[in-house]
């Protein structure tokens, strides 16, 4: 059962073309923020590439009570609505709780819910009741199929504008893997299914109190899932991962997103 697309702003997901999500993992500053997004808009404009601009204003799972979080919702929410109008582009971020879909649902185009979070009932229904669009990631301890449940939670709460990514399944100890057939499972199910890259590779408290991860794998496993067949790509990308305030093991360098993206389009062309 083929999905409907999914119409966000410009960019349609489970169109004819694949949709990027691309920005970094935390707003670092509203300063550091602006200046990503000005110019990921950019490199896509100049690769004729349909992308949503991501940036969580909260990290509420990170490894250790030391780690930077982010500025919160209400700041956050602000800037990203901005960003979207200035720069005329769709926006997404994480939301964590009923009150938080509320207050996003106001601003944000598209409302994504985090892994650990993606069976709350509460958080689905407070996100559906917005009528925005709604990312949900696939819990790292799901099947495939799985997602029927939640996919059934959404509708029956009145909203069937939703997409899941799929972002590793818990393979030992702070370890993940990339099941390609998952991208097929989801989509024969009848969902639109992103592939999320950069948190597939992760390794969640692979540092002791921090997380790591192998970000030089995620080009690599976003060519498989692009050749295997998905909606778009998911990606946190960063100007200095090195000093990234969260996940900068896992994200990809700004500079090579152009080659990146150059390659995954061409994928994407030879097997549609």
């Amino acid at each position: 059962m083929k999905p409907k697309p999914l119409r966000i702003g410009s960019v349609t997901i489970g169109g004819r073309r694949p949709v990027f999500i691309l920005g970094p993992c935390v707003i670092e500053s509203e300063k550091f923020v602006r200046r990503m997004a000005k110019t990921i808009a950019e490199i896509c404009a100049a690769k004729d590439i349909d992308f949503i601009f991501k940036a969580s204003y909260d990290k509420a799972n990170r490894t250790s009570v030391r780690s930077f979080r982010g500025i919160g919702v209400r700041d956050g929410g602000e800037i990203l609505s901005d960003i979207g109008r200035d720069l005329k582009i769709p926006v997404t971020t994480d939301v964590h709780s009923p009150a938080e879909a509320e207050f996003a649902g106001e601003k944000i185009d598209m409302l994504q819910i985090p892994a650990f979070l993606c069976r709350q009932t509460d958080l689905l229904r407070a996100a559906a009741e917005t009528d925005r669009a709604i990312n949900v990631k696939k819990g790292q301890f799901l099947a495939p199929w799985d997602v029927r449940n939640i996919a059934e939670k959404l509708v029956a709460f009145g909203n069937e504008k939703f997409c899941f990514t799929e972002r590793g399944t818990t393979f030992g100890y702070n370890s993940l893997v990339a099941d390609m057939r998952s991208l097929y499972w989801i989509r024969e199910a009848g969902y639109r299914v992103i592939f999320d890259a950069t948190h597939s590779v992760q390794r969640s408290g692979g540092a002791g109190d921090a997380t790591s991860g192998d970000s030089v794998l995620a080009p690599v496993l976003a060519r498989a899932a692009m050749a295997a067949g998905c909606d778009g790509i998911f990606m946190e990308v960063h100007e200095n991962p090195a000093r990234a305030l969260s996940d900068g093991p896992n994200q990809v360098p700004l500079k090579d997103l152009p080659k990146h993206l150059r390659m995954l389009k061409a994928i994407h062309a030879a097997v549609s």
